[in-house]
C-alpha cells in the first residue's frame, strides 16, 4: 500500500523479494505480515472472519451496530470516509447505511484485485456514493486521489481502521502510522479505530488456530505466494501452522514450523531449516485502552469516546486530531 500510485508488479516483487530474503536471513526467520494479502490471502482472511472461534469480527460488528447512531452523529454529514486496510469493507457498510450524505469513501488496500472488486460492489449497492479506491500500503504516506470536479467536496475527513490491525504493528510502527494518519486527516478531524483487548489465552489461541484449518491455509498461502511470485521451492507439506500466546509481549504469534531438516531456494540463494525451526509471520497484539492512551496523545490524538462489548473482548474508539 504505497499511496495512490500503485507500484508496478515488477517493483512490488522486488520489494517482496527483499523482505523475504532479509527476513529469512535473520536468526529468527520472519516475513512481514503485509505479504499475506494477495487475492487468495484476502479471500481466506474473509473466511476467517466468519469462523465461530474468531470473535474479533462479530464482536466489533456488534459494537458498531449497537452504537452506530452515536458514531454517525460524531462523524457528521458530508465527511470523506477514509478506510485503512479496507478488505471487503463489510464493517464500512454499517457506517454507510447510517451516514447518508457523504463527500465520498476512500478504501485503501494492498490487494488491488480485491480492492477494485469491493469498490465495484459498493458502487452498485450505494449508487449515490462516490468511491475512490487507493492501492497502497497504509504504513506509507498516503496521497488521496483528486476528487472529480463535479463530486461533493469536504474538508471534513474521518479515518476508519477496524479489525485491530494496529495489533500487527510494533511500538515504532504504531507511532509512525498514527503520525501519518494525523498528517493525512488533519487537525480537528477524527479517527475511528478498532482495538482487540487483552484476554484469556483460552479464547485467543482457538481464534488463531481454528478447527477447520482456515487460518493454517491462510498462513501457508504466504509460502504459495513466495513460490508463485518469487520462484521459490517451498514444499507446503513440510511446514505446519502454529499459533502461540506470548504473555510478556501481550500478543498472539503466528509461525510456520518446519517439519523436518530441509533447504529452500529463492532467487539463487539457499536457506537451511532445522526440524522445528519457524518462520515468524505475524504478531497480533492485545491491548488495554490505558496502555494505548499515552501513544494516542504522543502522536497528536485525544481519546473522545470508547465503546465496548459486555464481555470486554473488543473496543472501538473515536480519536480527535489535535
Amino acid at each position: 500500500m504505497d499511496g495512490s500510485d500503485a507500484p508496478a508488479p515488477k517493483d512490488t516483487n522486488a520489494v517482496f523479494l527483499k523482505d523475504v530474503l532479509d527476513g529469512l536471513s535473520k536468526p529468527q526467520k520472519s516475513i512481514p505480515s503485509r505479504w499475506f494479502y494477495d487475492q487468495a490471502g484476502s479471500e481466506l482472511f474473509e473466511q476467517i472472519t466468519e469462523l465461530p472461534e474468531y470473535y474479533p469480527t462479530r464482536t466489533e460488528i456488534g459494537i458498531l451496530k449497537d452504537n452506530v447512531t452515536e458514531i454517525a452523529e460524531m462523524i457528521g454529514q458530508g465527511s470523506l470516509l477514509i478506510e485503512y486496510g479496507a478488505g471487503a469493507s463489510t464493517k464500512t457498510r454499517i457506517l454507510l447505511d447510517a451516514l447518508g450524505n457523504m463527500a465520498g469513501y476512500v478504501p485503501i488496500d494492498v490487494s488491488e484485485d480485491f480492492l477494485l472488486y469491493t469498490a465495484d460492489a459498493l458502487r452498485a449497492d450505494y449508487p449515490d456514493l462516490s468511491v475512490f479506491p487507493v492501492v497502497g500500503n497504509f504504513m506509507s504516506q498516503i496521497t488521496l486521489p483528486d476528487l472529480p470536479s463535479d463530486s461533493k467536496t469536504s474538508d471534513r475527513k474521518t479515518g476508519f481502521f477496524p479489525g485491530s490491525t494496529i495489533g500487527n504493528l510494533d511500538d515504532d510502527d504504531i507511532e509512525a502510522f498514527l503520525n501519518n494518519a494525523h498528517d493525512l486527516l488533519g487537525a480537528g478531524n477524527q479517527f475511528l479505530l478498532g482495538i482487540d483487548l487483552r484476554k484469556s489465552p483460552d479464547i485467543l489461541i482457538p481464534a488463531y488456530a481454528d478447527a477447520q484449518g482456515v487460518t493454517a491455509a491462510f498462513n501457508l498461502n504466504l509460502l504459495t505466494r513466495i513460490n508463485t511470485d518469487l520462484g521459490a521451492d517451498f514444499n507446503l507439506d513440510a511446514f505446519s501452522h502454529e499459533a502461540r500466546w506470548n504473555d510478556a509481549a501481550s500478543r498472539i504469534e503466528m509461525h510456520l514450523v518446519s517439519r523436518r531438516d530441509q533447504i529452500v531456494s529463492i532467487d539463487g540463494k539457499s536457506f537451511e531449516f532445522q526440524r522445528g525451526e519457524t518462520i515468524h509471520t505475524e504478531n497480533s497484539r492485545k491491548f488495554s485502552i490505558e496502555t494505548l492512551t499515552p501513544v494516542f496523545e504522543k502522536t497528536g490524538w485525544t481519546l473522545k469516546k470508547t465503546w465496548s462489548d459486555t464481555g470486554n473482548l473488543f473496543a472501538v474508539v473515536m480519536l480527535s486530531a489535535i
